[in-house]
């Protein structure tokens, strides 16, 4: 896997500069054409966790890995990234075009919040596909960011925050059922949501030396000020699922990230996921996965 690349990265490797306004720390936002961006050959980007927010819509066929999900998009696709979530595209087609905006959480101070939405929430779906008609209206929301990002109107950062809003609500509502639970504020959705982000900040695993502390469920709870039955009332009232359950789909997921996009052995994975010993991370993938590490690694992505 690739290491992280910062926003930084991004300016300086493409423009060669830094804009002021990340120097100063105040947000960044900006919009670009993915063929004028990335070039007409290129087939695919690394599959790396970026430190800032991407929203892109995809035309063409495109093979979208992230997590451990793989998501095939033979016609339109519109993709949110966030800085959890390591992924890659694989362009399958000649005949491809798109546009993607960029943008750190600083550029939405007291605007909304952006890890309420479902598509930034960890285990959120990042990619929607789209109809014909759905990507042209999208498209018209990208022209609109082009038109104002580029006129010397004083409060047009505000326009583009209500723009990158429409992209996120566009895709809410192909998806109402998913959208009906993130506003839910009651205390076992605090608990659960504090509980998702302290799970997911141990993720992406990036090194075979990093490796993931909190484990147990009483971990868990320990970090949170609760006692671990009611962390899984909790969760089990918010989620449907127990701690335990929880914390070995997330284990689940990266391990089979690591195995399908990095070249590290199986003891490493295992150990960098908080395995004691190896033959306890197999039989706890074969648990979830009804194979093997290295089966899984050699099978050929659907």
């Amino acid at each position: 896997m690739e290491k992280t690349q910062s926003i930084e990265d991004l300016y300086q490797s493409k423009f060669c500069c830094i804009p002021d306004n990340l120097k100063r720390e105040i947000g960044n936002f900006n919009v670009f054409r993915m063929q004028e961006f990335l070039g007409t050959h290129t087939r695919s980007i690394p599959y790396s966790r970026k430190d800032y927010y991407k929203i892109s819509l995809l035309k063409g066929r495109h093979k979208i890995h992230y997590a451990d999900k793989t998501v095939v998009s033979d016609h339109f696709a519109i993709m949110f990234s966030n800085p959890m979530i390591p992924y890659n595209f694989e362009r399958l087609s000649d005949d491809y075009s798109g546009v993607f905006c960029i943008f750190t959480e600083a550029f939405f101070t007291q605007y909304g919040v952006l890890k309420e939405y479902p598509m930034f929430k960890p285990g959120g779906n990042l990619v929607y596909l789209l109809s014909a008609e759905t990507c042209d209206e999208i498209a018209a929301i990208y022209e609109k960011m082009f038109e104002e990002i580029n006129s010397d109107y004083v409060y047009k950062y505000d326009v583009i925050r209500g723009l990158v809003f429409n992209l996120i609500h566009s895709a809410i509502r192909m998806q109402p059922a998913e959208a009906s639970s993130y506003a839910t504020s009651n205390a076992s959705a605090r608990i659960a949501a504090l509980f998702a982000e302290l799970l997911e900040r141990q993720f992406p695993i990036e090194s075979p030396a990093q490796r993931m502390i909190l484990r147990a469920p009483v971990d868990f709870a320990e970090h949170l000020s609760v006692h671990v039955n009611h962390l899984n009332r909790s969760l089990k009232e918010s989620t449907g699922k127990t701690t335990s359950q929880l914390i070995a789909e997330r284990i689940s997921q990266e391990a089979g990230a690591l195995l399908r996009h990095t070249n590290w052995n199986i003891s490493e994975i295992s150990y960098s996921l908080g395995f004691e010993e190896l033959p306890h991370f197999i039989n706890f993938f074969r648990k979830n996965f009804n194979q093997t590490p290295k089966s899984y690694r050699v099978a050929p992505v659907v």
